[in-house]
């Protein structure tokens, strides 16, 4: 077996557990493969063993590899800067990282202009940490009431990166602060909240426990 093949297989086994502990099933938490400085034969590779999400944050990068895939999903998952929003528009089918009304526009613009109704995200900064963007917690849902009035863009949930720590369980409680967070944001008329991205390798079994639905 190849070797993503068997760390997939690992990380499935990791995911299982975890969904047990919080009484979900595997099937309710989906795996992105980001991809960053991987080639297409190792996404490919990653395809091929049974993912089904892929997560890229440079265009640039993502351009010259996307033509050689096999079917999958694309996510963009980096900071978008307004001048690459139609090109991602055109290679993605989600954008993980909206955190403002302008931004959302933009792409509520282009989707429009290809026939497309987008997926997005909203991202938020859940400690406030100055390094990363994102929209506050107590934003969000503003954010959200002032977006679904757009015609080509689709609230389907939040993404979070809480601060980086070799504990999982120090993260704990700002992954149940977005879980309350994307409970609110479901309540909401217009919204169809699908994902709720939060947990990366060092934390996504916490993230699990506490509702994640796609982990990194």
């Amino acid at each position: 077996m190849h070797e993503i093949a068997l760390r997939f297989a690992h990380i499935q086994e990791r995911l299982r557990a975890a969904a047990l502990r919080a009484d979900r099933r595997l099937e309710d938490v989906q795996v992105l493969a980001a991809t960053k400085w991987r080639s297409a034969n190792q996404i490919n590779a990653a395809i091929q063993a049974g993912v089904r999400c892929i997560g890229e944050n440079r265009v640039q990068e993502a351009l010259p590899k996307f033509s050689a895939l096999l079917p999958v999903q694309k996510h963009f998952i980096g900071h978008l800067q307004s001048n690459k929003a139609k090109a991602v528009v055109e290679l993605f089918d989600c954008i993980q990282s909206v955190d403002s009304l302008k931004l959302a526009q933009l792409l509520d613009r282009h989707a429009g202009s290809v026939g497309k109704r987008l997926p997005i995200l909203l991202g938020v900064n859940v400690a406030g940490e100055a390094a990363k963007s994102g929209v506050s917690p107590d934003q969000a849902i503003p954010l959200a009431r002032q977006i679904v009035a757009l015609e080509h863009v689709q609230v389907r949930g939040l993404m979070a990166m809480p601060p980086y720590t070799e504990d999982p369980e120090a993260v704990r409680p700002h992954f149940r602060t977005v879980k309350a967070l994307y409970d609110e944001l479901a309540a909401l008329p217009g919204v169809e909240a699908k994902c709720l991205s939060m947990g990366t390798s060092q934390d996504f079994e916490v993230a699990v426990e506490e509702g994640a639905t796609l982990v990194r």
